[in-house]
């Protein structure tokens, strides 16, 4: 049996802590050649994980390596990407924060495949359920994603896990990749790995992953209730048939008990179910066919019992279990060349969800917070790719039907008075939305040799979540927030419309390359917390009434107002040297409210990284200063606080011990420096060197080491 080589990835240094302070070995892929064929490389940002194989036409072949320590949360990999920033909510449960739009306005999939959250907060958002060390690319569009990609307001984000590949030569063939590491700020430790057999026509493989980590140290304590636990595992396989492919794969994903400082409750577990098959491939020359159909099942528990010191007392226990269901298919058919063609499509999303609230300690205590939710979407887009002289583009239409349904809540007799009329005036409700949403997405480039010019406008549009709508109780539940405010939802909320424009140029010469971006963002109809009513702080509403006595007299709802972003960002490379690598990353966003004189909720500072790096024939060594400045343009009808400016400093080296085995370690936050990034959410742990209620501070020193192996 012969066990091919594969080859090994080169990529630009970094140890960034600007977006995330739990930093991660990654790089964005320069700007394309001057070659039509390019556009999937020139409007998105793959970022490659170096300890897993890549597609090496991706990768960057003259930078040297980039070595930094994973963290479990794949959240913290995708928010390097220019624009992007870490919305740290634990640690797993991180989101990605593009251009100032986080939560259900970045779709997330894995392994192309989208469905929704199971936790009621948002302890799961897509990125969780993609382990750090078996990513072999994070694809992000830059700017908003075209319509083929579904609905969403911004960028689409996709983690690609590993996987075994056909062979290339007309025999069986076996491939393996391995990795492991240890991480000292958290005591943590990651193994992974895939092991797959192929031939020209068929490959079959399995994969799987364990993590493990206990409370991570900052510069003075230890942010007590962090530690995690996580495994997954799975099998994929596939078959050619003439010029395309029948694809299966099955993963399993288990979060065992987890902490979750901004949150009132912490994981217990998520059990969770990934299953899709399909076909890919060409049909004739001219005709390509991609068809996808998948299911996901959710099955999460949390609490403030299992992982949370001290435990809450009896009368104040709770128990939260949630379901979630996602049944999605998807048919595109394009139509010429790979660069002029027309691709139809469409797609259908079936979502069920259930949330019952318990307390342990009395069975007659309990109470459906999203009763029986569903949601049902079909679409349909158009896309064409063409051009016109030296200019390319891509012009793209979707149309989208939305319904909304939400059942009648069942409350236990020890449930009292204010949440019952709260639930009999939900139930009285109409319970049921549907929208009908228009997207439009044109783009366009002019590749000129070493340079590209690009421009983007779009409308895009998102139907308001189930919880935005059909949240009768209040609750802390907000996707992810996690401000320690109470929310309710809000049955007359309309679809947000975001109309952007965005310009950009990509440099790519041989010493020096720089790909900046401005834009422009108008959202109508944005959703966003409000006060519940003009009277704040007086308790002259059951609802009201019902948030004082869960800690909250002044609870928001959801409204729709009226916003807009704008900023710019970019990544740059220099290399003086043939052995030498300075590259970097500036983001700057400001988020504003329209209709009102105030600055919007938790947009991140302007914030940077420089890293340089020197590569040796089997060695390569660098380090890395990321930072962000103070940030005061925040929002003041919610509350917010200012954050302050930092800097963080960190090294590391790798070894290739041979072409199929490499060493790697390293230091970070070299100089144990104190930060707390804007977007970490707030802890809500009393036995915490964290005093209640402050920003989560980011990692302090600590060493890694980490080996991987590609065979």
């Amino acid at each position: 049996m012969k066990f091919p080589l594969r080859g090994a990835l080169s990529s630009a240094s970094a140890l960034s802590l600007v977006a995330a302070p739990n930093a991660v070995m990654a790089q964005q892929t320069n700007a394309p050649e001057d070659d039509r064929s390019n556009a999937n490389e020139l409007l998105t940002d793959t970022i490659i994980v170096t300890a897993a194989k890549t597609d090496p036409l991706q990768a960057d072949n003259q930078s040297p390596p980039e070595q930094i320590a994973i963290p479990a949360d794949a959240a913290g990999i995708a928010a390097r990407t220019p624009g992007g920033a870490l919305v740290q909510n634990g640690a797993l449960s991180g989101q990605l924060s593009y251009r100032g739009l986080f939560g259900e306005r970045v779709l997330g999939r894995i392994n192309g495949q989208r469905f929704v959250s199971g936790g009621p907060n948002a302890m799961d958002p897509p990125l969780h359920y993609a382990p750090s060390i078996l990513i072999d690319r994070i694809e992000i569009t830059r700017g908003t994603a075209p319509v083929s990609q579904g609905p969403g307001l911004s960028a689409a984000v996709n983690a690609q896990l590993v996987g075994t590949r056909f062979s290339d030569i007309g025999e069986l063939t076996a491939s393996a990749y391995a990795a492991g590491q240890y991480r000292s700020v958290d005591n943590s430790y990651a193994s992974g790995g895939q092991i797959g057999i192929a031939t020209l026509r068929w490959r079959l493989g399995v994969i799987g992953s364990r993590e493990e980590g206990d409370d991570y140290d900052y510069a003075g304590g230890t942010a007590v209730g962090t530690s995690f636990e996580r495994q997954l595992y799975g099998v994929e396989g596939g078959f050619r048939a003439g010029e395309g492919e029948f694809f299966v794969e099955y993963r399993r994903s288990e979060t065992d008990p987890t902490g979750n400082p901004p949150f009132a409750l912490d994981i217990v577990y998520f059990d969770t179910d990934f299953l899709q098959a399909g076909y890919r491939g060409q049909l004739t020359d001219d005709l390509h066919l991609d068809l996808l159909m998948g299911h996901v099942a959710v099955r999460h528990l949390m609490d403030n019992q299992t992982t949370r010191q001290p435990a809450a007392p009896a009368i104040r226990a709770r128990a939260t279990f949630a379901d979630a269901d996602t049944n999605t298919g998807e048919i595109a058919l394009r139509l010429g060349s790979d660069t002029r063609n027309v691709t139809v499509g469409g797609d259908v999303e079936m979502v069920d969800k259930d949330v019952t609230i318990t307390n342990p300690t009395n069975a007659a205590f309990f109470l459906d917070a999203q009763p029986n939710l569903s949601s049902e979407r079909i679409g349909g887009f158009v896309q064409w790719r063409g051009g016109i002289g030296a200019a390319e583009f891509e012009l793209g239409a979707r149309l989208d039907h939305t319904s909304q349904t939400a059942g009648v809540p069942q409350l236990g007799t020890a449930v009292p008075m204010g949440p019952r009329m709260l639930a009999a005036a939900f139930a009285a409700s109409g319970r049921e939305q549907s929208d009908m949403t228009v997207d439009v997405v044109a783009r366009a480039w002019v590749p000129m040799g070493v340079l590209v010019p690009r421009v983007t406008l779009s409308r895009k549009t998102r139907v308001p979540s189930l919880l935005e709508r059909f949240a009768w109780l209040p609750t802390e539940a907000s996707y992810g927030l996690a401000d320690g405010n109470i929310y309710v939802g809000n049955q007359t909320l309309e679809p947000e419309v975001a109309y952007t424009l965005e310009a950009g140029a990509d440099f790519n010469g041989e010493v020096f390359t720089f790909r900046p971006t401005a834009y422009y963002r108008r959202v109508d109809d944005f959703i966003q917390g409000t006060p519940f009513d003009a009277t704040v702080g007086v308790l002259d509403t059951p609802v009201e009434m019902v948030a004082n006595m869960n800690g909250d007299p002044t609870p928001l709802t959801f409204r729709n107002v009226d916003a807009e972003f704008y900023g710019v960002d970019l990544d740059f490379t220099v290399r003086p040297t043939a052995r030498i690598l300075i590259d970097g990353t500036m983001n700057y966003v400001r988020g504003k409210r329209r209709d009102i004189d105030d600055d919007l909720y938790r947009v991140p500072p302007l914030n940077g990284r420089i890293s340089i790096a020197y590569e040796g024939d089997r060695f390569a060594i660098g380090g890395e200063l990321t930072g962000a400045a103070d940030q005061n343009a925040v929002s003041v009808s919610n509350d917010e606080d200012t954050s302050e400016g930092y800097a963080i400093a960190g090294l590391f080296a790798q070894f290739r011990l041979s072409d199929e085995v490499k060493l790697e370690a390293g230091v970070e936050n070299i100089f144990d420096t104190f930060y707390q990034p804007h977007l970490a959410g707030r802890n809500r742990v009393q036995a915490s060197d964290v005093p209640l209620g402050e920003r989560l501070p980011g990692y302090g020193r600590g060493v890694w080491i980490r080996a991987s192996a590609n065979f």
